[in-house]
């Protein structure tokens, strides 16, 4: 809608009914890393993951992008009381493509996500599987159910990506 998104962004609720009511087909995004952070994992692995998630008795929102890609939104490690612990996102910007590193991308300080219900380009939707009343988890207890679900379904990330 505006190349100026990032000055405009609010949480102000008349500001957003203004703008639902001049544009009811709007896309929306979310800035991860202060409230909350997302973690992006493929199709595939998040069904595995959401399985085991729910074994263990962890909620969340959940969304599914498309037949793709699931988000799963946690609480945020963006505001850490010891600064060494911050960390900034770069997945807008790189890797330039989806190819290059399908496994989990984890959005934090500095990304965004869309937020459902979104329209994408190519007509699929991003819609949530499990809603935003939801309790936000801690990303670690997440992190590990999706990593192993990444491994498992071989959604790993190019050498150039691994950490170690």
């Amino acid at each position: 809608m505006s190349f100026a998104w990032q000055s405009q962004a609010t949480t102000d609720a008349e500001q957003l009914a203004r703008w639902l009511s001049r544009d009811p087909q709007a896309n929306f995004v979310t800035a991860t890393g202060r409230a909350h952070d997302v973690l992006d994992v493929p199709a595939e692995a998040g069904r595995l993951a959401l399985e085991r998630l729910d074994a263990l008795g962890v909620g969340g929102p959940v969304a599914a992008v498309g037949d793709d890609r699931y988000l799963f939104f946690t609480a945020t490690r963006g505001t850490p009381a010891d600064e060494d612990e911050w960390w900034t996102s770069a997945l807008d910007s790189t890797p330039d493509t989806m190819s290059e590193h399908p496994g989990l991308r984890w959005h934090c300080r500095g990304s965004y996500t869309l937020l459902p219900p979104a329209a994408l380009p190519d007509g699929s939707e991003v819609r949530w599987l499990r809603g935003p009343e939801q309790s936000l988890p801690d990303p670690l207890r997440v992190l590990d159910v999706l990593t192993d679900a990444c491994t498992e379904v071989g959604a790993v990330a190019e050498e150039q990506w691994l950490i170690g």
